[in-house]
C-alpha cells in the first residue's frame, strides 16, 4: 500500500487531486491489490477509550470478532480514560507490524505526533466514533450522525414534557417548564455536535418562554461534563438543584446515559420520588439506563446499534487492505482543523418505554433476561 505512489498519481492529475481530496484514500489503490493479498491475515491495531463503560467494551469486542472472522489478526487495547496510556497503546501498535489502525480517542487533539509515526509507515487510519483533531493523518471516519443524536435528544425531551407528541408535531403546550441541560466532554468533538443539535432544536422553546433554565447556565462550557463521568454530573446536578432557587424541575437534557443515572442519583437524594422525576434524557442504551427507562426513571435514551458501527469499521479497513476505496456518505460536515475527513454516518433512534422491547429486544441487541 504505496502511498507516496497514490500520492504521485493524485499528483499527476487535477481531476485525480480532486476526487482524492473526497474519498481521502492514504491507504488504500491499486498497488495493494497488484501485490497479491500481500495483506491477508495482516495485524489490524484496535484502541479504544476505556473499559469503565458497557458501550466501549461492546464495541471493541464487535470490531474485533469482525475482523477476526475475516482472518485478520487484532491487537485490542483499552487506555481507561488516559491519555499517555493510549498514546503508548497505539505507538506499540505501530512498532508491533499493525497495518491498519481503528481509533477512538479519549481526547482527539492529542494524537498528533503518534500518528505522524503511523503516516511514516504507510499506515492508515480510521477514527472510530470521535473525530481526531489537527492531524492530516485521518484517513476515514465513521460514526453516527451526531448532530441528528442530539436533535433526537431534545426532541425526546420535548415530547416527554408534552410540547410535542409522538409524531413530533407541537401540542400548544404553553408551560413554562423549568429545564436544566447537560454537555459531553469538551474533549471529545462529538459532545459540541450532540449540543449543537440539541440546542438548535429547543432554541424556539427558550425564546418563547416554554422552557426556562433556573440556573441561567445555557452555554456549552457551563454544561459540558468532562471525561463524561457519572459522579461529575451527579455534582453538578446537586449543585444546580441549589442554585435553581427551589423550582421544580421538569426536564433534563442529559447527552449519555452514564451522565444520566448520576443525575438521577442527585435527583432522588435531592428529595424527588420515582413518582415526581423530571424527564431526563440519554444515549447509548446502556443495560442500566434502559432498566431505569422501563421502571419509570430514565424517560428516554437514544440507541445507537454499535454492530453496525463496528460493520462499517470493518469493512472500510478490509477495504484498505484490498487496496480498494472505502465508501463514505459524507465528506462535507467533519472538518479536524487540518481537512474535511471521509466519513460514514449511520442512523440513530430514540428510545422510551414504549418502543424498548421492538428496538433493542427484538433487533436482538438485548435479550429479555439482559434488562430484568
Amino acid at each position: 500500500m504505496n502511498r507516496k505512489y497514490l500520492a504521485g498519481i493524485a499528483a499527476a492529475s487535477i481531476l485525480t487531486l480532486s476526487l482524492t481530496a473526497c474519498g481521502g484514500s492514504r491507504g488504500g489503490g491499486d498497488d495493494a491489490a497488484a501485490e497479491g493479498g500481500s495483506n491477508e491475515g495482516a495485524k489490524i491495531g484496535v484502541a479504544m477509550p476505556t473499559q469503565q463503560s458497557e458501550r466501549w467494551i461492546a464495541d471493541g469486542e464487535n470490531v474485533k470478532s469482525q475482523l477476526e472472522e475475516l482472518g485478520y489478526e487484532v491487537d485490542l487495547q483499552y487506555a481507561n480514560d488516559d491519555i499517555p496510556t493510549q498514546v503508548s497503546q497505539i505507538e506499540n501498535m505501530i512498532n508491533g507490524g499493525v497495518k491498519a489502525l481503528v481509533i477512538a480517542s479519549i481526547d482527539g487533539t492529542t494524537l498528533t505526533s503518534v500518528l505522524d509515526q503511523a503516516e511514516s509507515q504507510d499506515i492508515p487510519v480510521i477514527a472510530y466514533d470521535r473525530l481526531i483533531n489537527g492531524s492530516d493523518t485521518v484517513d476515514y471516519y465513521t460514526t453516527f450522525d451526531n448532530e441528528e443524536v442530539g436533535v433526537q435528544q431534545a426532541t425526546s425531551l420535548l415530547i416527554g414534557l408534552g410540547i410535542l407528541d409522538a409524531d413530533g408535531k407541537e401540542t400548544g403546550e404553553k408551560g413554562p417548564f423549568d429545564v436544566e441541560l447537560f454537555a459531553g466532554s469538551p474533549d471529545d468533538n462529538n459532545a459540541k455536535f450532540f449540543w449543537d443539535g440539541a440546542i438548535k432544536t429547543l432554541q424556539p422553546y427558550l425564546d418563547s418562554g416554554v422552557l426556562r433554565v433556573p440556573s441561567g447556565q445555557t452555554d456549552f462550557e457551563q454544561a459540558a461534563i468532562l471525561r463524561w463521568l457519572p459522579d461529575t454530573a451527579q455534582d453538578r446536578m446537586e449543585d444546580l438543584l441549589t442554585v435553581g432557587g427551589g423550582e421544580q424541575l421538569e426536564g433534563v437534557l442529559s447527552p449519555y446515559d452514564g451522565l444520566s443515572i448520576g443525575i438521577i442519583s442527585a435527583l432522588t437524594s435531592g428529595g424527588y420520588s420515582a413518582d415526581d422525576l423530571p424527564v431526563v434524557t440519554g444515549q447509548d442504551a446502556e443495560v442500566g439506563s434502559v432498566k431505569s427507562i422501563v421502571a419509570g426513571e430514565q424517560y428516554s435514551t437514544i440507541f445507537k446499534d454499535v454492530r453496525n458501527l463496528g460493520k462499517q469499521a470493518v469493512t472500510m479497513v478490509d477495504a484498505l487492505m484490498k487496496g480498494e476505496e472505502p465508501e463514505v456518505n459524507d465528506t462535507e460536515t467533519y472538518d479536524n482543523g487540518e481537512k474535511i475527513v471521509p466519513s460514514y454516518l449511520l442512523e440513530s433512534e430514540i428510545v422510551t418505554v414504549d418502543n424498548y422491547e421492538t428496538a433493542l429486544v427484538e433487533t436482538g441487541y438485548y435479550t429479555e433476561d439482559d434488562l430484568k
